[in-house]
């Protein structure tokens, strides 16, 4: 299997070359590709609304966000006002805020995201673990929402038809699995399909808490799929199964990579998983979102470097001011403004990053999470990044899931870990205390505006809160938990995390 792996490299180093000659002028390569997206904007409905004739026209282009766009979207029509290119297909976002929103697909677009695929598979061939079995588990996700059907199915259908041809061989997937519509029935033929797979050698997920769900399933479910799998595996495999804490490294002794978020609300469930498989390398994705691909992971690279050649991008700093790629400081920080060539422009996407250095000539971005995520139930107007500072006060080590919620009635704050040393009680009142360091918080604890803050503590939050969001239109294996939620939450999944307590 390895001359295969060679020979996919040598297949892919083209492309590669080519990224890494535009990292040296990103200058170049940004106003190359500013080009061709203004061109398909010239042909588009909306660029002749706009006015736009040439390039000179870029800044009469207005910054958006998706509420501006959403009147110009038909989910019914394979041509919209957009974009020239005929829509393949609209994918669902599923973000941490906000509604569920629905982003145009043209084969342009997949294109970039299979130009980031091969560029990063190219690296870690070259530069990472050395494969030698090639098998890989691509996340696929239930489609617990019938209606959703139209939306991509795995990791590999953002790639172009030829290369979800050459991986099929080397995928881990059972047949039909994508069309399970219960969540307990995917779990169950997932984790038959894992156990199976005794050359697993890559986990490529999004949310680190997939696969820790998917973990704790086949943990609760030993003797189950011990007996489902009786004449299907080894004795020895049997035998891996049957202990009280799996070793998963032993069933998986081939295991070199795993790929998921590890940044902003995924970095504590992604040090879980450096935790449990020590030796493997937890990559994290970078910033790829629903709307583009942003930034990818290089290992040569020593951080994440921006798509240049494929997506234009803008940056606006605290002050409202504008830059390009090259003209961005190290140590700053910036929120990105996007163009990519699936119809959106100066597309405001709401993601904040900070440049930790540059690589040739090209900086370097690390995702720090949502632009002003900020919640404000009554005007304390608590904002995500003081409330991951606070709960790094906390200290708490033991904890590798925590969310802050707000509760409208009465109006107050509850914290969701998975696990603690201290008490509920305890951690609550230190909760408090770090919070009231925020001027509007404390002040509105001290007239009463704010009831205290409670604390809930089990293992099985983070799978109640996927259950409760799969149903509620998420899709299962990109589902995000924020470190502040910025609306309240719902009085159903209250009940159902509360019963789960009392139930311990």
């Amino acid at each position: 299997m390895r001359p295969i792996i060679q020979l996919f490299g040598q297949i892919l180093a083209p492309t590669a070359r080519r990224f890494h000659q535009a990292l040296d002028n990103p200058e170049l390569m940004q106003t190359s590709v500013k080009r061709e997206i203004c061109d398909r904007l010239i042909k588009s409905e909306y660029g002749k609304t706009l006015g736009i004739h040439s390039l000179d026209d870029w800044q009469r282009v207005p910054i958006v966000d998706y509420d501006a766009l959403e009147p110009w979207l038909n989910q019914k029509q394979q041509q919209i006002a957009l974009t020239p290119e005929p829509i393949l297909f609209y994918e669902k976002t599923s973000g941490s805020s906000g509604a569920v929103k629905w982003i145009p697909y043209t084969q342009s677009l997949r294109r970039s995201f299979n130009q980031m695929f091969c560029v990063w598979a190219h690296d870690l061939i070259v530069h990472g673990p050395k494969f030698s079995t090639g098998k890989i588990y691509a996340c696929i996700s239930p489609q617990l929402n019938v209606a959703d059907s139209q939306t991509l199915q795995d990791d590999l259908d953002y790639l172009d038809g030829w290369l979800r041809w050459f991986l099929r061989p080397w995928l881990v997937m059972p047949n039909k699995l994508n069309r399970l519509h219960d969540a307990n029935s995917f779990k169950h033929q997932l984790a038959l399909a894992l156990l199976e797979a005794e050359k697993l050698e890559i986990i490529s997920i999004w949310s680190p808490s997939f696969l820790q769900v998917h973990l704790k399933y086949i943990q609760e479910n030993q003797d189950l799929l011990r007996t489902e799998l009786h004449n299907r595996v080894s004795h020895y495999r049997l035998q891996l199964l049957s202990k009280k804490n799996i070793p998963w490294l032993q069933l998986w002794p081939n295991l070199k990579l795993i790929s998921c978020w590890d940044s902003a609300n995924a970095a504590d469930q992604a040090q879980g998983l450096r935790v449990q498989f020590p030796g493997v390398l937890i990559q994290g994705k970078g910033l790829l979102a629903t709307e583009a691909p942003i930034t990818i992971p290089l290992i040569v690279a020593g951080g994440c470097v921006p798509i240049l050649d494929e997506v234009f991008f803008e940056f606006e700093d605290d002050t409202g001011s504008l830059y390009g790629l090259h003209e961005l400081n190290i140590g700053k920080e910036y929120t990105v403004i996007l163009s990519q060539k699936g119809g959106l422009y100066r597309y405001r996407i709401g993601d904040r990053i900070r440049v930790t250095h540059y690589y040739r000539h090209t900086p370097c971005l690390e995702f720090l999470g949502r632009h002003q995520a900020v919640s404000d139930l009554v005007g304390e107007k608590l904002q995500e990044t003081f409330v991951n500072n606070a709960l790094t006060m906390l200290n708490l080590q033991e904890t590798n899931f925590k969310s802050l919620m707000p509760i409208a009635n009465p109006p107050h704050y509850i914290l969701l870990l998975d696990s603690a040393k201290e008490t509920p009680e305890i951690i609550a009142e230190q909760l408090d205390r770090v919070l009231s360091e925020s001027y509007h918080y404390q002040r509105a604890r001290a007239i009463g505006q704010l009831a205290p803050p409670e604390v809930l503590i089990s293992n099985e939050i983070p799978e109640i809160l996927v259950s409760h969001r799969s149903r509620t239109g998420s899709i299962w294996g990109g589902i995000k938990h924020p470190i502040l939620a910025t609306s309240p939450i719902s009085n159903e999944l209250l009940q159902k995390l509360n019963l789960e307590i009392a139930q311990k």
